[in-house]
């Protein structure tokens, strides 16, 4: 590649994403991107647009993909594994503990 082609290449296409999780919904998909972003961590979604436009999930159809940069990868999962561990709202005992 020349040095030309490197400079006029788009920012997206220098982004080397990998698929952290699925979901079903963009209810949690934006729950898990909200996350992200708050900790710095950008992330985009594939298959939102067929959901739209199909608003039903079957045998994948409904799936939605959420990709991050490679170099963020552990760290997202890292985020989301903690999530999954959080107690649902409302269930924590009045001191605090679980």
């Amino acid at each position: 590649m020349t040095d030309h082609e490197t400079k006029t290449k788009k920012p997206e296409q220098n982004l080397d994403l990998k698929e952290l999780v699925r979901v079903w919904g963009p209810v949690e998909a934006e729950i898990i991107k909200n996350l992200l972003e708050s900790e710095g961590i950008s992330c985009f979604f594939k298959g939102l647009m067929l959901q739209t436009i199909y608003p039903f999930s079957t045998d994948g159809l409904g799936e939605i993909k959420i990709l991050v940069p490679e170099k963020d990868l552990e760290t997202a999962k890292e985020l989301l594994k903690n999530l999954e561990q959080k107690p649902p709202f409302g269930d924590e005992s009045p001191d605090g503990q679980t």
